[in-house]
């Protein structure tokens, strides 16, 4: 009988591990998080919320750095903080809607490892968006600015205010089992940011929305410290008091939070200095007033002496007139009047181009003749006023000025108003009575008259 001999196969070769496997199980979870799930779709929410805001209304800032910034900072706070806050309330309700939350307390890690593992990645994505919004709203403005420079110091501050919300907000979804908790938060965070903007005390620059122009103010080197030490305090307090294993060491970045919130408090309007370019101007003195505009908008000087050469031609020999036009934020001096204002941007100046070229000078010729409107007796008298009027209108022809004329005539025949139109007449017919002068006859008249511009004695205009 032959024996059958069994012969055992060998075990198969352990399975080596791929190095994507290996890498997946060994990466870090803040990756995953970072690149997944809904901390990339916030920091896109912030950045198409913020962009769509600045670009609705960038006629208002674009042109300036301190507009530009200031409006980048209104709009951060009053929209990026609620809208941050909410994304950390929804992200800190995660688990609870997930049912893990039982799962995440067996895990290894420590509460305070497991908050920041899950709230730094949306923190990070809404910076980032801020970021983005920071850098497109200064390069859309920069080809239109011709002064100063950007206030960079600003721009940390507003990322981690952001930065505070999205944490707070993450405790707060922790803490609230409501699934209208992020809506809630974002609705009520907008109100406390929004309200103290209407109050006149210190306290008011608490909120961050509240904060000075710098369109012609600039923060002082330790602002954006003290309101990053106060909102980036409150959020670490929070963080702290809801996951440290040692709860008590929230109360030092609360004392640290309340140091700087009286601080800022306390401190107020004084937080903010003059810029130094807004007292001063940049002068055009080739023509009679000179034209000078403000130092912060230089570069408009050619467009403002372009839009007034009709005003300052006319003028041309005639004398008793003021030496400049002036831009300062001050009062006028004897010799001076005020140039039509430049700012706010969006309504005579868009993107360094005066809108109205023609309105604008229509104004400057009112603002010569109008430094005595202050004195009722001359406004009051028909014939001082028609004359200013005349000068005025010949000075710088309004856009309009025919069609009111029409529609007072209109007017004034359907109402049976033989006065008014009567006036009308005259008004009509003291323009053309200085339009119809001689180059010598109308310069000596208009010297004589803008010797009493700054007369209240309507006796003193000279007839016409």
């Amino acid at each position: 009988m032959n024996a059958t001999t069994t012969r055992e196969r060998p075990a198969p070769p352990p399975a080596v591990p791929s190095a994507a496997s290996v890498a997946a199980l060994t990466a870090h979870p803040l990756r995953a998080e970072l690149l997944r799930g809904f901390a990339p779709w916030a920091g896109a929410a912030v950045v198409c919320t913020l962009l769509a805001n600045m670009a609705a209304k960038s006629d208002q800032w674009q042109g300036s750095w301190g507009e530009t910034q200031s409006s980048l900072h209104i709009v951060s706070a009053l929209l990026g903080g609620p809208l941050a806050a909410a994304a950390g309330c929804w992200q800190g309700g995660r688990e609870r809607r997930r049912r893990t939350a039982e799962l995440r307390a067996t895990a290894a890690r420590g509460p305070l490892a497991q908050f920041l593992v899950a709230s730094l990645p949306l923190a990070v994505w809404v910076v980032a968006g801020y970021a983005v919004t920071a850098v497109a709203t200064l390069l859309a403005t920069w080809p239109y600015v011709s002064a100063g420079r950007p206030v960079l110091s600003a721009l940390p501050a507003d990322a981690a205010f952001l930065a505070a919300m999205a944490l707070v907000g993450q405790v707060v979804g922790r803490l609230v089992a409501w699934r209208l908790a992020a809506p809630v938060l974002a609705l009520c965070a907008y109100l406390v940011l929004g309200i103290p903007s209407y109050q006149t005390s210190g306290a008011r620059h608490l909120s961050p929305a509240s904060a000075d122009s710098m369109g012609i103010s600039l923060p002082v080197w330790w602002q954006p410290l003290a309101t990053t030490a106060w909102t980036g305090g409150l959020a670490a307090a929070a963080v702290l008091a809801y996951a440290a294993r040692r709860r008590y060491t929230a109360l030092l970045p609360l004392a640290a939070a309340t140091v700087a919130g009286v601080l800022v408090a306390q401190t107020g309007d004084a937080m903010w200095r003059a810029d130094p370019l807004a007292n001063q101007q940049v002068c055009n003195t080739s023509v009679t007033p000179g034209i000078c505009v403000n130092a912060l908008y230089k570069g408009l000087l050619p467009k403002v002496s372009d839009a007034l050469s009709g005003v300052t031609g006319r003028l041309e020999g005639v004398e008793n007139l003021p030496v400049r036009f002036h831009d300062l934020p001050r009062e006028s001096h004897p010799d001076e009047v005020r140039l039509p204002m430049l700012d706010p941007l969006g309504q005579s100046v868009v993107r360094g181009e005066l809108t109205d070229p023609e309105q604008y000078a229509w104004e400057a010729a009112a603002a010569l003749t109008g430094r005595a409107d202050r004195c009722e007796a001359r406004l009051t008298d028909p014939r001082a006023y028609r004359v200013d009027d005349a000068v005025t209108e010949w000075l710088g022809p309004g856009p309009l000025r025919d069609d009111m004329d029409r529609l007072s005539e209109e007017w004034a025949r359907g109402q049976g108003a033989d006065k008014e139109l009567a006036g009308v007449a005259a008004d009509r017919r003291a323009l053309a009575r200085l339009k119809s002068m001689g180059g010598e006859e109308r310069r000596a008249w208009l010297s004589r008259y803008f010797a009493t511009v700054g007369s209240c004695d309507p006796g003193k205009v000279p007839a016409l």
